[in-house]
């Protein structure tokens, strides 16, 4: 039947059903819970005996750790970053032993045979610079031991009593001193407590352990002593007495050649005053000193003022006692 013309039918709307019915729900113990919610009551966490997920950053070992496939480290490891600020491969010590042994041989020959070449005699030269040389060598490499072998025996004498005084003490006090050395660092009073603990587990009734514990701790990172192999002590006096004798040989190898004593001054001087300037750049290349053209510049420059100013000294005061007579 075809509705009458001006006659508007009425059509009821559907009632309106609750979404929060009609969405799909998932049951967790007794508990209905929409799975479109985002928010769930807090009674229903605590309360819920279902499994939780815990997602867990693999611990990896101390000596593979690296986070060499960062951004800021683009693949390349950490570990090869220490073999770059290298600047060498020598031991300090032998490097200290061979700058000490060949400073003194260009400088203390070098005025030497300044001085007497204003005698004007070659041959009293030579015999006066190998005398010298040879004195010098014997003595500076008996020096080096000597002083090796002191700080080997103070070694031992600090570290007696350094284990003395430790197992006299409580643990409370070697936290104490652990965090006075840890913490100028930054190491917070927690951590220096762990390690206090970890470095006692190591300490033996009298000490035994010179290399690890709490005694070596102190005196390694607390007092700066090291203790010195025997070998080191033959090591030093051989490096400084050939270092002394390689570095006398250079200012007197002119006068075996020449026999005018004051033109074998001369070449002398020009072949010790270069290498002076050298040993001044290789000195401060080794030892790390200022970097740059200036620091090499300032390295060669003073390593040939000294030289030539205790020559030039000597040179003078031989010269003005010679005339005195």
């Amino acid at each position: 039947m075809s509705p009458e013309p001006g006659h508007t039918e009425t059509i009821p709307l559907q009632q309106r059903t609750n979404r929060r019915q009609t969405r799909p729900a998932a049951q967790s113990n007794g508990l209905v819970v929409s799975l479109w919610d985002v928010s769930v009551p807090e009674d229903s966490v605590i309360n819920s005996k279902a499994p939780s997920l815990k997602l867990s950053m693999p611990e990896w070992d101390i000596d593979t750790k690296c986070d060499k496939h960062s951004r800021s480290r683009k693949g390349e490891c950490c570990k090869d970053l220490k073999g770059k600020e290298e600047r060498h491969l020598l031991n300090p010590d032998v490097v200290r032993d061979a700058i000490i042994g060949l400073s003194d041989g260009l400088t203390v020959p070098f005025a030497l045979t300044a001085g007497l070449s204003s005698l004007g005699n070659s041959k009293l030269v030579v015999l006066g610079g190998v005398a010298e040389l040879i004195a010098g060598t014997i003595s500076m490499g008996v020096g080096g031991f000597l002083g090796s072998q002191s700080e080997r025996h103070h070694y031992f004498y600090r570290f007696k009593q350094v284990t003395s005084r430790i197992n006299r003490s409580c643990a409370g006090q070697m936290e104490r001193e652990v965090h006075e050395v840890l913490g100028a660092v930054g190491v917070s009073e927690k951590s220096s407590r762990q390690v206090a603990d970890d470095l006692l587990r190591y300490h033996g009734p009298e000490g035994e352990n010179k290399d690890s514990g709490i005694a070596a701790f102190f005196l390694r990172f607390g007092e700066g002593l090291e203790e010195i192999p025997t070998r080191r002590l033959f090591i030093s006096a051989f490096t400084i007495g050939v270092g002394y004798l390689i570095g006398g040989l250079i200012p007197l190898f002119p006068y075996f050649f020449i026999s005018e004593a004051r033109v074998a001054l001369f070449w002398s001087c020009i072949v010790t005053g270069i290498t002076l300037l050298l040993f001044g750049v290789v000195r401060t290349y080794v030892t790390g000193a200022k970097g740059g053209l200036g620091g090499y510049l300032w390295g060669a420059i003073s390593t040939l003022c000294v030289g030539g100013a205790a020559a030039a000294a000597a040179y003078g005061i031989v010269l003005a006692v010679s005339h005195a007579e």
